[in-house]
């Protein structure tokens, strides 16, 4: 049991972003990870050129880094946006436009799971208006991660930090997750556990992850206060990721934490290097 026990990958929009995108795979590996994950890297726009998706590809491909997990087009992300499928209008619109794109794309590297950020509630707007919306576009994108073999992955954040977002417990994401596979009749929508985040909300982790290890498709880690890397706080995620495993998640663990003041490469001294490539 513990940390070795793990399939990690790193996220590439948190960690490794003193560097270009497209060196960040070949960081990852050289620091002997060879998963990743990514926030979808376009912010200002959900239909990038073919061109700078083959270059992605080839980069992850030349690094010999698996995308493990992807975020649909997000709004501004790193930025004051938490997803753009619940905001009516053009970000809606962009959402959309973002579908079949983000899908194709993850079919293009093998990845298996999309991430669709619920989005900010907006002043003015009627929430059941945006959560009728959301639920819309979350059932076309559960059908385009359907069709390329992926899960539909739904996020809960944390209220200190995404105050404008809905979705800020775990039963609050659950409960979108059960609407989406009543809809679609797929049962692809899965929660995405973020430990993070949770306990940034006050709630029970252990409990949590008894009660919805099942409905899981993804776990994100960082240790809190801080947001940093294992060790730096206080959260027993060590503890935690074998309760995890204990109740049956045999999924990937995303490292979304940030480094510190060092440099990304230095900040997996908590992790034995033999852990790091993925079995």
């Amino acid at each position: 049991m513990g940390y070795p026990d793990q399939r990690f990958d790193v996220n590439l929009s948190i960690l490794f972003t003193e560097l270009p995108l497209l060196e960040r795979p070949a960081a990852a590996a050289a620091a002997g990870f060879t998963a990743v994950e990514l926030w979808w890297p376009w912010i200002e726009t959900p239909t990038p050129p073919q061109a700078e998706l083959d270059a992605l590809k080839k980069a992850l491909d030349d690094a010999g880094t698996q995308l493990v997990g992807l975020n649909f087009y997000a709004g501004q992300l790193p930025g004051p946006d938490r997803g753009a499928l619940s905001v009516p209008g053009e970000e809606s619109d962009r959402f959309r436009a973002n579908i079949e794109v983000a899908a194709d794309f993850a079919a293009s590297v093998g990845c298996t799971a999309l991430n669709a950020l619920y989005g900010n509630r907006v002043e003015g707007a009627d929430p059941q208006v945006q959560d009728a919306l959301a639920l819309e576009n979350l059932v076309l994108a559960a059908r385009a991660a359907d069709r390329v073999g992926a899960i539909l992955l739904v996020e809960t954040l944390n209220k200190p930090e995404s105050p404008l977002y809905p979705l800020v417990s775990a039963p609050a994401a659950i409960e979108v997750v059960d609407k989406v596979n009543a809809a679609t009749g797929l049962g692809n929508a899965k929660f995405l556990l973020d430990l993070y985040h949770l306990s940034m909300n006050g709630e029970d982790l252990s409990q949590v992850i008894k009660a919805y290890a099942a409905k899981t498709g993804h776990v994100q880690i960082a240790d809190n206060p801080g947001r940093g890397a294992p060790g730096t706080g206080s959260l027993p995620l060590e503890r935690l990721l074998d309760e995890l495993k204990d109740a049956g998640y045999t999924g990937w663990v995303g490292l979304e934490y940030k480094p510190g003041d060092r440099p990304s490469s230095e900040a997996f001294d908590w992790l034995p290097a033999s852990a790091r490539a993925a079995g």
